[in-house]
């Protein structure tokens, strides 16, 4: 199937950086800070005293916006996150600054469900720029025990696009390996990329969002599809996907707080059938959810469109054009908080059913 070039999208792309406290956030955005080749960015941090910048990358300073011998901008978030966008948006417009993408690097405890939400619901921010991913770092070294101690850096994890793992130097490979096999089992469907004292390949932090109208179907699959070895890049995505497994059982019962879930269904779904079942998680379940995302065909439309949420706040719908002709599955992934597994699975199979059910189905019959 093909159809008209997609509509040219110019929001600018927002890069949320998040990790545990000391995995190496800094380190990493010095080393993007470095790069010379890549797009100019405007990053924004909390404070400039903690962001921990390299001053050897910094050219010029004023009294808002630090200027790097990149070409990038620094500023700090003055009142709330919404202002300081909003100036920076205009600043541009106006042409006084020039970038090309937005960082905001969170610390080292927040979730970066507020920040996601406050990009969509804010009138402004939402005509203006978009969501292009959420990269959680995570050092092999200390993480494990962050893990165990911090439910929010558990939340990180499992929202995150991209998994940067740093410090494994620091680690047997043996515990390496462990610790990834851990974030796997948390958010089966992130890349995770090891990075090199801060250093990742060009560009691996840009584009990671499905939810483009510029993304190929390849891509936007990618996004989905667990990662797993198994050579059919789809093979965790026949029917309802099967539950992860970890090599260790020791795990910290913050881990037993996320679940994740997803389905393909092999028919186009019902318009009604599909809003019953997103209407009805959203207001069971709508601060568990922390993102769910998928590609779905509805009966009697012919291109799939793909969706994205994190709990009650959803991204506009976007087509998907040039999709491979024949293939009309639908591909969901749910990830959520304090709902067990069965409740995930009897909430998708709703849709498999595709008859209205009560609200009951997503009621655990086990304790929260």
């Amino acid at each position: 199937m093909t159809s008209a070039a997609p509509p040219t999208d110019t929001r600018l792309p927002v890069t949320v950086l998040t990790g545990f406290l000391g995995a190496g956030k800094t380190t990493l955005l010095n080393s993007v800070l470095r790069a010379k080749a890549g797009p100019g960015l405007a990053v924004i941090v909390n404070e400039f005293g903690e962001a921990g910048l390299d001053h050897d990358l910094i050219e010029a300073v004023d009294e808002e916006i630090i200027l790097m011998q990149s070409g990038c901008l620094c500023c700090s978030v003055r009142g709330d996150l919404t202002r300081t966008m909003a100036d920076l948006i205009n600043r541009r417009q106006a042409g006084d600054i020039a970038f090309e993408r937005v960082i905001i690097e969170t610390t080292g405890l927040a979730d970066p469900g507020p920040i996601l939400q406050t990009l969509l619901v804010d009138p402004y921010l939402s005509r203006n720029v978009r969501m292009d991913g959420v990269v959680t770092v995570a050092d092999a070294a200390t993480g494990p025990d962050t893990l165990d101690r911090q439910f929010e850096a558990v939340s990180q994890i499992a929202m995150a696009d991209l998994l940067v793992l740093s410090k494994t130097e620091l680690v047997s490979a043996a515990t390496t390996e462990a610790f990834e096999a851990r974030l796997r089992v948390l958010n089966p469907t992130a890349r995770l990329l090891r990075a090199d004292h801060g250093d990742l390949p060009a560009g691996a932090l840009w584009n990671l969002s499905g939810l483009r109208n510029t993304a190929t179907p390849q891509q936007t699959l990618s996004w989905l599809t667990p990662r797993d070895p198994a050579p059919d890049p789809l093979a965790n995505l026949s029917g309802l996907a099967p539950a992860q497994s970890t090599p260790d059982a020791t795990l910290s019962p913050h881990d037993a707080r996320i679940g994740s879930a997803s389905i393909v269904l092999d028919d186009p779904i019902p318009g009604a059938a599909f809003d019953l079942w997103l209407d009805t998680l959203i207001v069971l379940r709508g601060p568990d959810i922390l993102r769910v995302k998928g590609i779905v065909f509805i009966e009697g439309i012919e291109a799939p469109f793909v969706f994205h949420g994190v709990q009650h706040v959803f991204d506009p719908p976007v087509p998907m054009r040039d999709w491979p002709g024949g293939d009309r599955r639908s591909r969901i992934v749910v990830i959520a908080r304090d709902m067990t597994r069965p409740e995930l699975v009897r909430s998708l199979d709703m849709l498999r059913a595709r008859i209205p059910e009560t609200t009951d189905t997503l009621r655990s019959e086990d304790p929260a």
